[in-house]
């Protein structure tokens, strides 16, 4: 009986394996993050992450893999599944988070993954004669209220002409 008590009050460690009585891998993620006041947004998608980067390589367990497999995953999302670099950016924290703060282990700096790329956006700025041109298409001619609304401004006192 005190040998039952005592296994249920022990209590759990990261990078310990689950077995009989210790939480599941994706439970211990959601209460580490539970713990640390994480939202619940948050947790959701931290947890998609390590479930999808488990399936990714065979459901085999984090802890047998390490920084090669995380970095073929991060690839694999940018080279295979054109994910947009934030996307990508919320894996790697996720994967991050779990090595680090739920498994207790340090992953080597990872350096060979293929980046997803940022688009380059350039701005668009008119200059004084497109303006005009623009300006004077408008049918009925125009108002302070019509640059308002091209400029995206909801007042005039944010309007400079």
């Amino acid at each position: 009986m005190r040998e039952s008590l005592s296994a249920k009050s022990e209590t759990v460690k990261p990078g310990v394996p689950a077995g009989p009585g210790k939480p599941k891998l994706l439970d211990e993620v959601r209460r580490v993050l539970r713990v640390k006041h994480y939202s619940i947004r948050t947790e959701q998608a931290y947890v998609e992450w390590i479930r999808r980067y488990m399936v990714f390589h065979g459901l085999r367990h984090p802890r047998e893999m390490g920084g090669p497999e995380v970095s073929g995953f991060l690839t694999h999302l940018a080279a295979d599944l054109h994910v947009s670099a934030s996307t990508q950016n919320q894996a790697l924290a996720a994967l991050l988070f779990l090595y680090g703060q739920v498994l207790g282990v340090k992953l080597p700096w990872l350096e060979d993954v293929e980046r997803a790329k940022r688009p380059v956006r350039l701005p668009v700025v008119l200059t004084q004669e497109e303006a005009r041109r623009v300006l004077a298409a408008l049918e009925g001619g125009y108002d302070i209220r019509t640059v308002q609304e091209l400029l995206g401004h909801r007042d005039v006192s944010t309007t400079m002409i």
